[in-house]
């Protein structure tokens, strides 16, 4: 299958309902509007093909990006990849989702996520915190520094609410991974997550709420699912 086949089966795809779902959410031309769901029905199709995943990336269509990361291999990226696609990655759902996803999942997610988050770019921070939160979600706690998660704690309790709108989402959102996935800092989490309360973020011309951690943290211990690591991030 060539990059062509694939962007003819994506526009075939798209809709314009979608689209302005997407446009809606922080979404920059050029894209179709395709469905993730939809997304998934081309991964067999593009999955063993690496040069086509990155040709999809290399297109700058949302929805091409979006399907690139869903079929990339991350164990076979290379970080000059990755510093790639950071940097084009133009609206959050690529950002946070795509590359973030990719990251975790790659040798360089904790380089990468500590390197990034100090970037004055939004979407690249934004991607390095969620790097940080996808890596907590798949990693055996046995393998996790947890002085450095315990900082970067700290760091999201005394700066969150004067970050950047999408910094401040993702932030909120690795106190939630802290607090959900890595057992022996639960406790932390929960307490910080209640210090820092409400955060604001702004979400456009959307119903997104941004969930409180301290409860959201809370939900999952009532699930039972506290400490429960995930096979993989990418979906």
């Amino acid at each position: 299958m060539t990059i062509q086949d694939v962007m003819d089966k994506l526009e075939a795809m798209g809709s314009h309902q979608t689209k302005q779902i997407f446009l809606r959410h922080g979404a920059k031309e050029p894209l179709f509007g395709v469905k993730v769901g939809d997304l998934k029905k081309l991964v067999k199709d593009v999955k063993k093909d690496q040069d086509l995943a990155k040709a999809l990336y290399e297109t700058g269509n949302g929805d091409a990006m979006y399907l690139a990361g869903l079929t990339v291999n991350p164990k076979a990226v290379t970080k000059e990849l990755l510093q790639a696609w950071v940097r084009k990655a133009n609206w959050y759902m690529i950002a946070e989702y795509t590359v973030a996803w990719i990251a975790a999942e790659s040798p360089y997610a904790v380089e990468l996520a500590k390197e990034w988050i100090e970037s004055p770019e939004e979407m690249v921070a934004t991607c390095g915190w969620s790097t940080y939160a996808n890596y907590i979600a798949i990693t055996p706690d046995e393998r996790l520094d947890l002085g450095e998660f315990r900082a970067l704690l700290r760091r999201v309790e005394e700066t969150v609410h004067q970050e950047r709108n999408r910094v401040r989402y993702v932030m909120n959102g690795f106190v939630i991974a802290v607090g959900s996935y890595i057992t022996e800092l639960h406790a932390e989490a929960v307490s910080i997550a209640e210090k820092i309360g409400k955060v604001d973020v702004h979400v456009g011309d959307t119903a997104c709420k941004v969930p409180l951690a301290a409860d959201y943290i809370r939900k999952v211990g009532q699930a039972g699912k506290l400490g429960v690591k995930k096979k993989t991030c990418i979906c």
